[in-house]
């Protein structure tokens, strides 16, 4: 049989310190995220968005799931795997920015009939 051998952290005031400044930390990256949703940076807001969304995952696995506690290489390859969905959601974005706006063979494009012009207005009589 194999031993298995706890960590035993002490739980105390620096833990509690440690979720007090994780939380902080969160919720500032929330507001960034909803400032930046007003700001128009074109294709930039989703990059801007999922980067932001990947920091505060990684916080939360390191911190809320204890991956800071356990051997360095479970944090690494967390974090690894978020660096790679990041690294392959660059390479839709870059293919998907160099495409034309190709429309299908059995699609007809629409044609919008000339607006029809407003009646003259009768001239006024003195």
């Amino acid at each position: 049989m194999t031993t298995h051998t706890e960590n035993t952290h002490a739980h105390g005031g620096s833990e509690s310190r440690t979720y007090f400044v994780t939380l902080v930390a969160l919720l500032i990256l929330t507001i960034i995220t909803v400032a930046a949703s007003y700001v128009d940076f074109g294709a930039g807001n989703i990059v801007i968005a999922l980067f932001i969304a990947t920091v505060k995952a990684s916080l939360v696995a390191l911190i809320f799931m204890h991956l800071n506690h356990e051997k360095p290489i479970n944090a690494v390859i967390a974090v690894a795997g978020f660096l790679f969905l990041g690294i392959f959601l660059m390479f839709c974005f870059i293919d998907f920015d160099s495409r034309v706006n190709f429309q299908p063979v059995n699609v007809k494009p629409v044609v919008q009939a000339p607006a029809t012009p407003a009646p003259a207005a009768a001239p006024e009589k003195k």
